[in-house]
């Protein structure tokens, strides 16, 4: 789908081709390299699977090291991060990926939302991407605070960084 509309508008990201079919329930579903299954097209998922090419395509993130829809539970609640990096050593979690439909503004809340999610996993990153807009910090635990970066790291700085 190379279209663009309302819905999945053009994204600050480079252009990916993705595997879409209409399913008999009429729900437009894309195919997740990650999960190995169809799953629905939502604005979310439109970012979700560029971001994830982007990762994989420019930043060399190894697929192989990459999960979506990773189950946690916070406060004996069960919540889902939108994708977990690891580590090459041990596979550690390394960085939580949040997503947001375009529309959605990036907010104080959305940093929120995935540093109760890191405080399951204490990772080192965090990335908070609306397709449009996109960002990453490095957690410093010493220091007690979050150095954001001004571009997108690659994998390899990011795990050559990373005390494990």
């Amino acid at each position: 789908m190379n279209e663009e509309n309302e819905l999945f508008p053009k994204l600050n990201l480079p252009p990916t081709r993705l595997s879409m079919k209409c399913c008999a329930d009429g729900v437009m579903r894309v195919y997740d390299p990650l999960r190995r299954k169809y799953v629905a097209l939502t604005p979310e998922e439109w970012v979700r699977q560029h971001f994830v090419a982007h990762m994989v395509g420019a930043l060399g993130f190894p697929e192989t090291l990459l999960a979506n829809e990773v189950a946690i539970t916070l406060n004996g609640t069960s919540r889902r991060c939108d994708t977990v990096v690891y580590s090459r050593q041990g596979l550690k979690p390394l960085a939580i990926v949040e997503y947001k439909a375009p529309h959605v503004v990036i907010t104080q809340r959305v940093f929120d939302q995935i540093s109760r999610y890191n405080m399951v996993l204490r990772v080192p990153w965090l990335f908070v991407s609306n397709g449009l807009g996109h960002y990453c910090c490095r957690v410093d635990y010493d220091a007690g605070r979050c150095v954001f970066l001004k571009e997108l790291p690659c994998y390899g700085e990011m795990e050559g960084s990373s005390n494990f």
